[in-house]
């Protein structure tokens, strides 16, 4: 009896091998992988932003010449009445703008418009990562067979060479909505160009691969009208071509409903690295929570069954729906991913002001957007914004992230730099940046201050003293800002002693800038940065306010 069980047990274990051999062998696509996260790479550990680079202006030289993605009748100039955009962008960093049919702004400048087309404009976008602890961009590259194709190859140039002079990576997003021939076409453009930008150092790489996104497959709309297996053939041909490939996929893709189609799990599963698009999805702190426990946990629970990465998108809102609560919405975000264990995150986006959803410098108060429009700035909550905020939040979130700083709900990043409040921030360096959108500079103690530097440099640079009754004292190379009966002649920095004549009352505006008033009740000013600076205007007014840190 005991012979007969042992036996019967063995024919069941065999028989159980056999059946588990078959079933692997007929479909291996279905077999679970084990958990196997990839090692920190340029995009896993990393904070990505998508990067469209698609703006262009008439008479700005590229091969379109045309007001390409600001204005729906490109051939025309954006206007009220012909305009693209949800979001204005703060523009006084570029150097080539292009004049608009937009009012003036409500400071009195010119409603105008900077190009992607020029490298300064990538130069100092890219710079902006950099200076903010951006890992890198996913450079979105629609259908280049058909009239834009030039100019988005121009930009692919502009971008390889601003990331690798800004130490940022960069890689190759194809976004294949409404490509017709996508499935010949795109391999041949990574063989005939793209590919080709993989010898860069600024190049991701992943696993040792050269990292290629592609965006659309699988949406359920008459816009990615592919199937599931001409989109898997794609995929095993950019893995066979030694890439590592990141899928940006409908958000509901593992359950294959809503925006998803259905049948196309498998083809998920082949990609190295699914990024779930998140736009028009959540709107405000709630639906952040909700889909991090209904939808993104489970995500990611599948994703580390599977050995597939995951990279969840993280946006700030759209400015004009008003989601963004001055950063809370966008911070909540990076507090859920964080605490997910996600592999990555994308941010949706970094220049999409088409939508409103962009992270790079944007209008923070009614002075910088064209009078009579109805654009909202970063302070249309009524909390001031600096036009860098949200590039700055997304700084402090990747070091949340990369546990650089502690896991935190409350959000650390202060909307404004330099002041909580009327506060001032003492015991701080600060530069101050007038109107002119150049520094106040000390020159060097022996001349008159002028605002009329480009750069930060050793001048440009000061403490914030406190001189024991709140009062602010500016300190440079150890001499302190003074405004002698209110310095008609111009201000200097020469001083070595703290008398009344070097304090100042720092004063916090509605619109988040700063003004110092001086002993005599006046008010410092930049004097249009062509003469030296004095303490005598009795009204502030743009020359008499300073941006801080920026």
């Amino acid at each position: 009896m005991k012979k007969t069980k042992q036996c019967l047990l063995l024919l069941m274990a065999c028989l159980a091998f056999g059946c588990s051999k078959q079933n692997k062998e007929a479909s291996p696509e279905t077999t679970p992988r084990a958990a196997q996260a990839s090692p920190a790479g340029d995009v896993v550990g990393k904070v990505i932003v998508g990067y469209q680079g698609w703006f262009a202006a008439i008479g700005d030289g590229s091969p379109i010449n045309i007001w390409w993605h600001w204005a729906p009748n490109a051939q025309q100039t954006p206007s009220p009445s012909n305009n693209g955009i949800k979001s204005w962008p703060d523009v006084r960093e570029y150097t080539s703008l292009y004049n608009t049919g937009f009012s003036n702004l409500n400071n009195g400048q010119p409603a105008r418009l900077f190009s992607s087309f020029n490298d300064q404009t990538v130069n100092v976008q890219f710079q902006w990562m950099q200076q903010n602890g951006i890992d890198g961009a996913a450079l979105q590259r629609f259908n280049p067979t058909g009239g834009e194709g030039p100019v988005r190859d121009a930009i692919t140039a502009k971008v390889k060479t601003a990331a690798e002079a800004t130490g940022r990576k960069f890689y190759i997003m194809y976004d294949v909505s409404g490509w017709s021939n996508m499935q010949t076409e795109i391999k041949t453009d990574w063989t005939s160009k793209m590919s080709a930008y993989t010898a860069s150092s600024a190049y991701a790489k992943q696993n040792g691969k050269p990292v290629v996104c592609i965006w659309g497959f699988g949406f359920n709309d008459s816009n990615h009208d592919f199937s599931a297996a001409a989109c898997l053939d794609v995929i095993n041909w950019f893995k066979n071509a030694g890439c590592y490939v990141i899928g940006g996929v409908p958000t509901h893709w593992r359950t294959e409903s809503d925006d998803s189609r259905p049948g196309f799990l498998n083809t998920y599963k082949a990609f190295n690295m699914l990024s779930p698009w998140m736009i028009g999805r959540i709107g405000n702190v709630n639906d952040v929570d909700n889909f991090y426990t209904n939808v993104q946990t489970p995500d990611q629970t599948y994703c580390n069954q599977n050995g597939i990465d995951y990279q969840p998108c993280v946006l700030p809102g759209d400015l004009q729906e008003r989601q963004r609560v001055h950063g809370d919405f966008m911070w909540r975000q990076f507090y859920n991913m964080t605490r997910l264990g996600a592999q990555g995150i994308y941010i949706s986006m970094f220049d999409e002001f088409n939508e409103g959803n962009q992270i790079c410098k944007t209008a923070e108060s009614a002075a910088y957007v064209p009078a009579g429009s109805s654009f909202y700035a970063l302070d249309e909550d009524g909390t001031p914004c600096s036009a860098d905020y949200y590039l700055r939040l997304t700084g402090d979130g990747g070091k949340m992230f990369k546990g650089q700083i502690a896991l935190t709900a409350t959000r650390p990043t202060v909307p404004y730099p330099g002041s909580t409040g009327s506060n001032p921030p003492f015991g701080q360096v600060i530069t101050l940046k007038g109107s002119n959108n150049l520094y106040v500079s000390s020159e060097d103690a022996t001349t008159y201050m002028h605002c009329n530097r480009a750069a930060v440099g050793g001048w440009e640079q000061f403490t914030v003293v406190n001189a024991g009754n709140g009062k602010v004292v500016l300190q440079n190379s150890g001499y302190y800002v003074c405004s002698e009966n209110g310095a008609t002649s111009g201000m200097n920095c020469n001083r070595t002693a703290i008398g009344p004549w070097e304090q100042f009352d720092w004063i916090v505006n509605t619109d988040g800038t700063i003004s110092l008033q001086g002993s005599n009740g006046a008010y410092v000013s930049i004097e249009n940065g062509t003469n030296p600076m004095t303490c005598t205007h009795t009204t502030i007014t743009s020359t008499e306010k300073f941006r801080i840190n920026q």
